[in-house]
């Protein structure tokens, strides 16, 4: 099965696992451009559609935002407070993809309104398989919520992370 007009955003500061998470959302079927974003800063300016990211035809709003917690200037829980905070996003699908981190962060993660809460795994093969199964649950079964396709300016709408 294939999957198009459904953008995923990947928002992780290792490009290598950027890039591995890419090849296997194409992999399993995603055959619409999955976007990425290598920090908070970065993933905050396309969705808010601002600066490099202003061409809503090349950086469409993503259906689903796969979320790093351990990103350099803005953290992954900060970027997430961020998008909870904004009108036309807040009800985007946040699924965090991360290396094990605390209890306590998992539990902020939750609070803060994602959706699902994955562990980076240790094999090509595993995040074959992990993403099979995240894109036919996320992107097959899941009914999305509607977003705003042209949400308010990043300096509009507060940038208190």
């Amino acid at each position: 099965m294939s999957y198009v007009n459904h953008t995923i955003l990947v928002v992780d500061n290792d490009q290598d696992q950027a890039h591995f998470t890419k090849l296997a959302l194409q992999r399993v079927g995603v055959i619409t451009p999955v976007q990425s974003a290598k920090d908070g800063e970065e993933a905050i300016g396309y969705l808010s559609g601002r600066g490099a990211f202003q061409d809503r035809d090349s950086y469409p709003m993503p259906v689903l935002m796969l979320l790093d917690l351990k990103l350099p200037h803005i953290s992954g829980v900060g970027l997430l407070s961020w998008l909870r905070e904004q009108p036309a996003l807040k009800r985007l699908p946040v699924v965090v993809l991360t290396t094990p981190v605390a209890e306590a962060d998992l539990n902020r993660a939750y609070e803060l309104g994602c959706n699902s809460f994955l562990f980076k795994p240790n094999s090509f093969n595993a995040l074959l398989v992990m993403m099979q199964n995240l894109v036919q649950y996320w992107l097959g079964l899941n009914v999305a919520p509607e977003l705003a396709v042209h949400p308010p300016a990043h300096e509009q709408t507060g940038t208190s992370v």
